[in-house]
């Protein structure tokens, strides 16, 4: 059996219709959990295969990606912010969100290069997301931030200023395994995730209504989820700002 960790995302719910709804489900033992510990579980060889963060790749001896789908954007991805009470150019302190490296990585990114800023960064806040502090801002990612923009007076869609300060898109986690794999499994692996992008319409109908956020719009329309050339430039791009 192959042991894979998936995201328990709501924009991985397409990925795990089509690991439970096709052939290979024989053939794997499948988890689900937050993007970090789908890194480590790879990283740690607990698993075969996972979803991991792209800043992720580094920490792993081998690491190959063996799907030709991914999650990523073409602009904003309505899942992966800084909330803040203030201007981003006036924040002071930044609580970073520990639940995924690269999002906390591509907002270090944007804040040295884009923005130029050099708030101080709060790791394990006892007040993480309240942001009670007037200069104080936070990064957070996932379902718990449906909805949520309006809660703010500032909310800032990490893949929409990358876009605008690149022009690429971005690439938040890959399928990636720590040990060459057959050619037959990785063809049933991504057979298995096209059936799944092909049935989102009927993943939507499972999901629970969630307030003021289409999750249609954003499992057709903001995730983008072909790992194509253009994204492949977008991680390198990535990795050369993340080791500079």
């Amino acid at each position: 059996m192959i042991k894979i960790s998936a995201v328990s995302y709501t924009n991985t719910l397409p990925f795990i219709y089509g690991l439970t709804h096709s052939d290979i489900k024989t053939e794997i033992n499948l988890s689900l959990d937050v993007p970090a510990v789908c890194a480590q579980k790879l990283i740690d060889n607990e698993v075969d295969v996972g979803l991991i963060p792209v800043a992720a790749m580094v920490a792993l001896p081998q690491a190959h990606i063996v799907s030709d789908y991914c999650i990523g954007a073409h602009g904003a991805v309505n899942s992966v912010f800084i909330f803040s009470n203030c201007p981003i150019g006036d924040v002071t302190h930044l609580q970073l969100d520990a639940e995924s490296k690269t999002s906390n990585q591509l907002a270090l990114v944007l804040m040295k290069y884009y923005w130029k800023i050099n708030p101080q960064l709060v790791l394990n806040a006892s007040n993480y997301a309240q942001s009670a502090q007037a200069k104080t801002a936070f990064v957070q990612i996932g379902d718990r931030t449906f909805g949520q923009q309006n809660h703010f007076a500032y909310t800032y869609d990490l893949a929409a200023e990358w876009k605008t300060f690149t022009g690429l898109p971005f690439v938040f986690a890959l399928w990636v395994s720590n040990k060459k794999l057959n050619d037959d499994f990785i063809k049933k692996l991504n057979t298995a995730f096209k059936l799944g992008l092909d049935n989102r319409a009927e993943v939507i109908k499972h999901i629970k209504k969630i307030p003021n956020f289409d999750v249609s719009d954003y499992l057709y329309h903001k995730i983008d989820y072909r790992l194509d050339d253009l994204k492949m430039q977008a991680l390198e791009r990535f990795n050369q700002y993340i080791v500079s």
